[in-house]
């Protein structure tokens, strides 16, 4: 008992010391100099950086990534500035530094947690070997409308999932510590409800309600505050009329007091400034004025703070207080990452620490496990000793930056193996494999009688379609979901054949393309899989690996059914009733032209094996208002190959006094199960999880009857009830 008093009486000691160093550096600070903390540039901004680092006016810098380089500005800042404070080195890390790893959208489909949080400890230890001490990642929005580009970098769709996903990126991120102590921060963005942006289009405004924004929108950002993030990004967005960099609701009144955090806020790239193009503001010192008083510590690229933040102190507009406040929360986490004690980085290290094999074969892992089978027609795959010969078709086939996916710019091109490659590699000696590109990626080009040439004799085609790099991300928005240029077409025709066709599909978003679906024996969505997404996809192919992912959002039939997701409201007139008779006819809430049904839905993925679940068991049907659900089945392998299923836990609040949706994820558990095998999965549920908002937006744990499922996706499963007394 004694060690552990002394261990914590050590760490209070060294807390307080930490916050009275940056205290007495805080009263050291003239205005200029605090302001200067304040300011965040990169290395093409309009004025002379090196004087004003030197001065004290530039407190970090954004998008340096060349060791040589961050020292030579950190040695101004510390060695020849009054102060010697060190620079912040901010940097988007999304999904990998110079190992480039899936998507994220692409690892939320392994559900796997242990894995994501691996991905990211590895990602930082390649960034921070570089001097990266601020990674501005992981995005968290909840992301229902594939159109928009930006969904590549989220977790999907839904905010139980979301949320468990960002604590995952959040931990792995800031928990990695180099041989001298270093650290980096996580920045979560982007606050708030990006995800939402009407039509699909990047930047574009969002406006809803309060209680679908703190009940389905803001749940990720809150877990990730939860498990200790250091920064939170604001989002380019206005929020139902005010832009989310000057919004005091959502920075002061829910970040601040609701949450309690302490950490740092920045704009996004000059989204200060962006606020006079909003119609916000009348001009920059408008916009610096407004987004100070709302709480934005750091300006990103905006030149606000820098020409305008003094001067608005000095008028008395800003409180200094305001000022002292965010500079201390600046100080602070420089002080947590040991820029003080450590502020240059080895420059010989970072090549020696990046592209190691054992990143690599975590890359690799995360590109299979990440994939996710949509339909495999008699057990086509995985590849057997029966199949003799193979035709690789496809643009896809022989792409190298395209496998790596949007927010790769470390990532070298050199280094990523084609599909191509990495099939020849992985070839039995006893087949005999062709390739023929097909046509072209995105343009007019292609060439389907040589492709159906190169196919004429094989016993399986294998084709691979979808987006390039460039066709998702941040401003890469889509208003068709289908294939690119020519890649239906040929498709079309290599289907028409009658040979099977197992469809390799990469992209950074859900497609809507249900003729392939259709068509095609097999299919294999292996999105943007990073540097080793290649040898990733043989591995399932030939069945090394079996597929285990899930959907983490739902894939529409049309874009006329966005957005599409599985927690919906039921409505008045639900489709699955026979509506009101009005005008002779039924009316129910459905489309005239279209299914309400998905392509896939959200949870769904298959296996080269079959899982039976059974034995459906409500162990607590009458629970109070503190208790406990306790819910179990039996899941067993039916198949004939080892496999890896996602179990998941959904529940229904029938009667409530808001509407409440017709399902909701609550829990997931993976488990591995031989040919035969059998478990008993069980989850144990506190009421405290089946709260909502209630008519004045605060928490109720309302008593009534609730359906809960135990199921392999968010369509199906093993159906039971209980009751909230």
């Amino acid at each position: 008992m004694a060690s552990k008093q002394n261990s914590f009486n050590q760490e209070t000691s060294s807390s307080d010391h930490s916050k009275q160093f940056c205290f007495n550096l805080l009263h050291q600070m003239t205005l200029a100099e605090k302001v200067g903390q304040m300011v965040q540039v990169d290395l093409s901004w309009k004025e002379d950086i090196k004087p004003l680092v030197r001065n004290g006016s530039i407190g970090s810098l954004l998008t340096v990534k060349d060791p040589h380089t961050i020292n030579e500005y950190q040695h101004l800042a510390v060695d020849e500035s009054r102060l010697k404070i060190p620079l912040l080195v901010g940097n988007d890390i999304i999904h990998g530094y110079r190992t480039i790893f899936p998507i994220p959208l692409a690892l939320a489909s392994s559900w796997d947690m242990d894995l994501i949080e691996q991905v990211a400890r590895a990602s930082m230890a390649e960034a921070i070997s570089s001097g990266t001490t601020l990674n501005y990642a992981p995005m968290v929005d909840i992301s229902r409308d594939p159109r928009w580009g930006r969904i590549a970098e989220s977790a999907g769709e839904d905010p139980f999932l979301s949320s468990r996903v960002a604590q995952a990126w959040v931990t792995g991120y800031q928990s990695y510590h180099d041989a001298e102590g270093r650290s980096a921060a996580a920045c979560v963005k982007h606050f708030a409800a990006y995800g939402a942006t009407e039509s699909g289009k990047d930047y574009d405004s969002v406006d809803m309600s309060e209680r679908k924004l703190r009940e389905e929108y803001l749940p990720p950002y809150l877990a990730a505050v939860q498990a200790g993030v250091k920064s939170i990004m604001t989002s380019f967005n206005d929020l139902n009329g005010l832009p989310a960099t000057a919004n005091p609701k959502l920075l002061q009144q829910i970040l601040r007091k609701e949450w309690g955090f302490s950490g740092v806020i920045t704009s996004d790239f000059d989204s200060i400034r962006e606020l006079v193009l909003h119609g916000f503001a009348h001009d920059l010192k408008e916009a610096a004025l407004r987004s100070i008083l709302a709480g934005i510590d750091i300006d990103m690229m905006g030149d606000a703070y820098h020409l305008h933040l003094a001067d608005l102190v000095r008028e008395g507009k800003v409180p200094e207080s305001l000022i002292n406040e965010a500079v201390m929360r600046i100080l602070t986490l420089k002080q947590e990452l040991g820029l003080f004690e450590h502020p240059y980085i080895e420059e010989s290290i970072g090549s020696h620490a990046v592209f190691q094999n054992p990143t690599l074969a975590l890359a690799e892992k995360a590109a299979a496990r990440s994939i996710v089978l949509l339909k495999n027609t008699h057990g086509l795959l995985p590849l057997t000793s029966h199949v003799k010969k193979i035709a690789l078709i496809g643009p896809l086939a022989s792409e190298r930056a395209s496998l790596m996916g949007c927010w790769n710019f470390d990532g070298h091109v050199d280094e990523v193996e084609t599909l191509y490659e990495a099939m020849q590699r992985n070839l039995p000696e006893h087949v005999q494999f062709q390739y023929n590109q097909g046509c072209s990626l995105d343009g007019d080009d292609i060439d389907l009688p040589s492709a159906l040439e190169t196919s004429k004799n094989a016993d399986i085609i294998v084709v691979a379609l979808g987006e390039n790099e460039v066709m998702s991300g941040e401003a890469h928005s889509r208003a068709h979901l289908d294939l690119p240029g020519h890649q239906m077409e040929l498709f079309n025709g290599l289907a028409a054949t009658g040979i099977p066709v197992v469809t390799l599909l990469f992209a950074g978003r859900p497609l809507a393309i249900p003729d392939l679906v259709k068509k095609t024996a097999s299919l294999l969505f292996v999105w943007h899989g990073g540097t080793r997404a290649a040898q990733g996809i043989c591995d399932v192919l030939w069945g090394t690996v079996s597929p285990g992912g899930k959907l983490p959002v739902t894939f529409p039939i049309s874009v006329g059914q966005i957005p599409i997701y599985y927690a919906h409201k039921n409505t008045g007139r639900p489709i699955e009733s026979t509506g009101t008779i009005q005008f002779n006819t039924a009316h129910r809430s459905s489309y005239i032209d279209e299914s309400n049904d998905p392509l896939f839905p959200f949870g769904f993925g298959l296996s080269y094996t079959t899982f039976l679940y059974s034995d459906f068991q409500v162990s607590t049907p009458k629970i109070e208002r503190n208790g406990i659900l306790r819910v179990s089945a039996t899941i067993t392998n039916s198949g004939d190959f080892p496999g890896e299923e996602i179990v998941q836990l959904y529940i229904r609040d029938l009667v409530g006094m808001v509407t409440r949706p017709v399902k909701e994820l609550k829990g997931f558990q993976k488990i591995k199960l031989k040919p035969g095998e059998s478990r008993r999965v069980e989850f144990s549920l506190p009421a405290s999880q089946l709260s909502f908002l209630d008519i004045d937006l605060q928490p109720i744990i309302e008593p009534g009857k609730f359906k809960v499922w135990i199921a392999p996706d968010s369509s199906q499963g093993l159906e039971g009830s209980f009751e909230v007394l």
